[in-house]
């Protein structure tokens, strides 16, 4: 039954994340809801997730032209935070990570719901042709924050996608397809070394670890059809309200 369960809301989420993105919001308070234990519950879903990572990484090839050898010096950084992250996680009680889960649920809803703004005041600053991509450097403040970044992403991770794209607005990136291409890249460095970390020290659920990843994977192809012809705008308010209920529940529940 909790297979069953765990298995549709990955669908859910997967269809989520096709169209506006946030599909951490329902999997972890469900996989909580379900009984598994906090700090397992974040190390299966950070494992399920990341091969969609990938896979949608792998999407922004092309977007990264222009931008590789900035991508691999942010890898650096990205690689570090992740690693402490993980570790930050590792030494965590159960007890400690259960009472911080509501306020890392609510930071994260807050910088979804955030997230709309966030991206229409960047595309207002940056363009969107390919051709319009220069060969960038990182500066000591961005590769600073992506380290921090990384260090959110392998403790906990939902929303750090929107901190990127915000962080690379304000240090001088010009193009919307780099700036996603980048974001994704960074994404599965500091997810990867967090993944393995977890799955390394046994803490990760692998029955429900791979029917989530199964599910959201279906979720995903099905949406991704229709994903321009439903508006953001409601599946962002739905999101966001779950998000923001999950995390008084769990405020009363902890």
């Amino acid at each position: 039954m909790h297979l069953g369960a765990i298995a549709a809301v990955s669908a859910l989420s997967g269809a989520v994340n096709s169209i506006a993105g946030g599909g951490t919001l329902l999997t972890f308070p469900a996989l909580l809801g379900l009984g598994i234990p906090a700090v397992a519950a974040n190390a299966t879903s950070t494992v399920a997730l990341w091969p969609g990572s990938l896979a949608s990484m792998l999407g922004y090839r092309r977007e990264l032209a222009g931008a590789e050898r900035w991508a691999l010096r942010l890898a650096v950084p990205s690689i570090l935070g992740g690693c402490l992250g993980a570790w930050l996680l590792l030494v965590t009680s159960e007890a400690r990570f259960r009472a911080l889960v509501p306020w890392l649920v609510l930071s994260a809803t807050v910088l979804f719901a955030v997230q709309g703004p966030v991206m229409r005041w960047l595309r207002e600053r940056t363009v969107a042709d390919p051709e319009a991509m220069r060969p960038i450097d990182p500066s000591l403040g961005m590769l600073f924050a992506q380290f921090a970044v990384g260090i959110y992403g392998g403790y906990f991770g939902a929303g750090a996608g929107i901190v990127m794209l915000a962080v690379f607005g304000l240090m001088g990136l010009t193009n919307i397809h780099q700036m996603n291409g980048l974001k994704n890249f960074n994404g599965i460095c500091f997810n990867g070394v967090a993944a393995i970390a977890f799955a390394i020290m046994g803490l990760v659920h692998w029955p429900i670890a791979l029917v989530m990843a199964i599910g959201s994977s279906v979720g995903g192809y099905l949406m991704s059809g229709l994903a321009q012809r439903v508006p953001q705008s409601w599946v962002r308010g739905a999101v966001s309200a779950i998000g923001f209920a999950s995390a008084v529940w769990l405020f009363f529940t902890r």
